[in-house]
């Protein structure tokens, strides 16, 4: 028998404002080409994988590189962003999230992460907050990205509850797109312009209440 209801999290952006690494790291990638990656253009690369997030990058600029040279930047990017997030500690946990995953938690709700992040168990145990989910499905469980559903289908799956009973919070245009197209109840986080397709919109965590959760409807 399927569970009433499941809670589904990014992490980037959602649980921890690790854009501010990715931005950084892509930014040094991109100099090695001579183009200099804006703070626009990061904004679309928010729930993309690195490959993917790469390619971006390179089309942008209008530049091309062999394989080895396309793999060795996508390595490097990931080796500069792991030094930040090595210096993670609960002190990087985005307000609001703690207290509603404990309250989650506490109801006995089934908790998921669906994260295009491969590094994304290495930041929960940072952080302190493994404990918390019951399933963690990232970049490393599936094959395709946001704005694919995969990684939100496959975590409804492993917690047992039907896709229109899942609430999925996610803080990009991409991660939207998979919830909605995956039939999910979308809870945008941030920017209500860039995620004007989420059926509820919130600045932050400390805007939503538990008793709200608890009243959402399937799908």
């Amino acid at each position: 028998m399927k569970e009433e209801k499941g809670f589904i999290f990014d992490l980037d952006g959602v649980i921890v404002d690790t854009a501010k690494f990715h931005f950084l790291a892509w930014k040094k990638a991109a100099a090695e080409f001579n183009f200099e990656l804006t703070h626009q253009q990061n904004e679309q690369l928010k729930g993309v994988s690195r490959v993917d997030s790469l390619k971006k990058i390179l089309n942008w600029a209008n530049a091309e590189v062999s394989q080895e040279k396309f793999d060795e930047l996508a390595a490097n990017k990931n080796a500069d962003y792991l030094t930040y997030v090595d210096k993670m500690t609960a002190a990087d946990i985005l307000p609001g999230i703690k207290e509603i995953l404990a309250e989650i938690k506490k109801e006995g709700y089934p908790i998921a992460l669906g994260s295009a992040s491969k590094n994304a168990p290495k930041i929960l145990q940072k952080v302190g907050i493994m404990d918390l989910f019951d399933v963690i499905v990232d970049g490393n469980s599936v094959t395709k990205a946001k704005p694919n559903p995969e990684v939100f289908l496959i975590a409804a799956e492993k917690i047992n509850v039907a896709p229109n009973n899942c609430i999925v919070f996610e803080d990009a245009e991409a991660g939207i797109e998979a919830a909605n197209t995956a039939g999910m109840i979308s809870i945008g986080l941030g920017n209500e312009q860039n995620l004007k397709e989420a059926d509820y919109n919130f600045s932050s965590f400390t805007e939503i209440t538990f008793n709200f959760l608890k009243t959402l409807q399937p799908k």
